[in-house]
C-alpha cells in the first residue's frame, strides 16, 4: 500500500517561507506536494488575453518550482475547474489531508465549501488556515460581539490586541524535508492556459525601508516615489503581512494603518458580503445615477478635461497601476461630478488594476461615493483643481501622463466643477431623502 501523502494548496500566498498553511502541512508528518490551479471558473471572466496578473502569478509559480526543484521536490501546476482536479488528484494520489490558507471572498468561500465536502466524502481532511491578514473574522468585534464598521475604533482594537504572537513567523523552512521527493511535473506555459506573455517589469518585492520612514510625509504626492509599491505582492501573498505588519511597527504608524485599512476591508467583505453588489448603507441604492456612457468612455481613457484625473487614468491603463491619493480623486469624480454608479467603476479598476483585491477595491470606491462604511460623507465632493493645487503644484505627474496638457488637442473640462458639486449634493439628497 502506498504511503499516504499530504496535499498544500497555494492560492493567495504564493511563497515558501512563513507560510501558515503551508508551515502545518509539513508540519503534519505526512510529505507534502505542493499545488496550484489555474481556475478556469476565474480566468474565464478575464477578458484581456494579455493580463498581467496572470503572467505576476506564473512567474511568482516558476520562481517557486526552481526553489522547490533545489530541494528535489517540485510544484504540480493545474488548470480547469477545482472541483474536477479533486477528482482527479485522488484517483492519482494516496491524500491523507489537505492544506490551505483561508480566502475570505465570495467566490472562494463557495468553492471551497464544495471542495471540502467532497473531500469529506472520501474521508480526505481539508484545513484551512489564516495568513493573509493580522485578524480575521471575529477575531475584532465590539463590545456587544458585532463586527466594526467604523475604522478608527477599529484599528485601536487591532493595535490592542496586536502582540508577539501575531507577529511571529512560521518557520517553514525547518521542515523543507517533508515535500514530497524524486518527482518531476511538466510547466505550463502561459498560452497552455489560453493566455499571452508582454514585456513587462514587475515592481520589486524588497521592501524600501526610507521610502517606509518618510511614508506620512511623502505618500500623497504621486509624482515622487512615496508609496512602497507591494500591493501587488500583498494581492498574490509573495510576500507576508505579518513581516511587514513587524516593520511598520518599527518604523511607520501611518503606514501600519494602511495595512490595518487592508484587514478591515476584509473584514467587513467577510461579514457584510452583499457589499459586492449592493451599497453598504443601502439607501444610497436609491440614488439616480445619471450613467452617461460617452462621459464614462472619457473617464476611463483619460479625456475628461481635469488633468489630475486624466493622469491618473492613463497611468492605470498603461501600468496597471494608480497612486492612492489619485484612486480617490478619479473615483470621486466619476461618482459625484459625472454621477455614475460606484459599480462601474469598480469593475473599470477590477479589470485593470494589478494589485485588484475585491474587498480593498470594493472598500474604496464605496468610500469614494459615501455609500460604504466609514465613507466620505455624500456632500464631501472632491476639487480636482485644489487637490492638483496640494498634491502635484508643479504639475509633475500630470506631465507626465498628460503631456498635450497646453495644446488645444485636449479636451475642455466635461463638466464644470461647481455646477457638478450643486447637482451632485441635489441628486444625493433626493435619494438619500435628506431635508435641505
Amino acid at each position: 500500500m502506498q504511503e499516504k501523502i499530504s496535499i498544500f494548496w497555494f492560492r493567495r500566498d504564493l511563497r515558501l517561507s512563513d507560510n501558515a498553511g503551508l508551515y502545518h502541512a509539513l508540519k503534519s508528518g505526512k510529505k507534502v506536494l505542493p499545488i496550484f490551479i489555474f481556475d478556469t471558473e476565474i480566468l474565464s471572466k478575464l477578458a484581456n488575453k494579455s493580463d498581467l496578473r496572470v503572467q505576476f502569478i506564473h512567474h511568482q509559480l516558476e520562481d517557486m518550482k526552481l526553489k522547490l526543484n533545489k530541494l528535489n521536490a517540485d510544484l504540480f501546476v493545474l488548470h480547469g475547474k477545482p472541483e474536477e482536479i479533486w477528482k482527479n488528484l485522488i484517483e492519482k494520489y494516496p491524500i491523507q489531508s489537505v492544506f490551505t490558507n483561508h480566502d475570505y471572498e465570495p467566490y472562494a468561500q463557495i468553492r471551497d465549501e464544495k471542495v471540502a465536502t467532497f473531500l469529506a466524502s472520501k474521508n480526505i481532511d481539508f484545513q484551512t488556515f489564516k495568513d493573509q491578514v493580522i485578524f480575521e473574522k471575529n477575531e475584532i468585534l465590539t463590545q456587544q460581539n458585532k463586527p466594526y464598521t467604523i475604522f478608527t475604533p477599529y484599528s485601536k482594537a487591532w493595535k490592542a490586541k496586536l502582540n508577539a504572537f501575531y507577529l511571529k513567523s512560521y518557520p517553514t523552512e525547518k521542515y523543507f524535508h517533508q515535500f514530497l521527493s524524486d518527482i518531476k511535473f511538466d510547466f505550463p506555459l502561459l498560452k497552455d492556459i489560453g493566455f499571452q506573455t508582454v514585456d513587462f517589469e514587475f515592481p520589486s518585492q524588497n521592501l524600501d525601508l526610507n521610502i517606509v520612514k518618510v511614508y506620512a510625509q511623502q505618500r500623497d504626492f504621486p509624482a515622487i516615489a512615496g508609496t512602497t509599491k507591494l500591493s501587488v505582492h500583498l494581492r498574490f501573498g509573495t510576500v507576508s503581512i505579518r513581516q511587514l505588519a513587524k516593520l511598520a511597527l518599527e518604523t511607520s504608524e501611518t503606514w501600519l494603518n494602511e495595512l490595518i485599512w487592508r484587514d478591515f476591508y476584509m473584514n467587513i467583505l467577510y461579514h457584510f458580503p452583499k457589499v459586492v453588489s449592493q451599497s453598504f448603507k443601502s439607501q444610497y441604492d436609491r440614488i439616480e445615477w445619471r450613467n452617461n456612457e460617452t462621459e464614462f468612455e472619457a473617464w476611463c481613457n483619460g479625456k475628461t478635461g481635469y488633468p489630475i484625473v486624466d493622469a491618473g487614468m492613463r497611468e492605470l491603463n498603461a501600468t496597471g497601476f494608480m497612486h492612492n491619493r489619485v484612486r480617490m480623486i478619479v473615483a470621486s469624480f466619476l461618482t459625484k461630478h459625472l454621477l455614475i454608479d460606484w459599480r462601474w467603476g469598480e469593475a473599470y479598476f477590477a479589470e485593470k488594476l494589478l494589485d485588484f483585491d475585491l474587498a480593498a477595491n470594493n472598500g474604496g470606491w464605496q468610500w469614494a461615493a459615501g455609500s460604504g462604511c466609514d465613507a466620505a460623507p455624500y456632500f464631501r465632493v472632491f476639487n480636482p483643481t485644489l487637490q492638483t493645487q496640494k498634491f502635484d503644484n508643479q504639475f509633475q505627474y500630470i506631465k507626465k501622463w498628460v503631456p498635450e496638457l497646453n495644446d488645444f488637442s485636449y479636451p475642455q473640462p466635461i463638466v464644470n466643477h461647481e455646477f457638478a458639486r450643486k447637482r451632485c449634493l441635489e441628486v444625493y439628497k433626493r435619494g438619500l431623502l435628506v431635508e435641505s
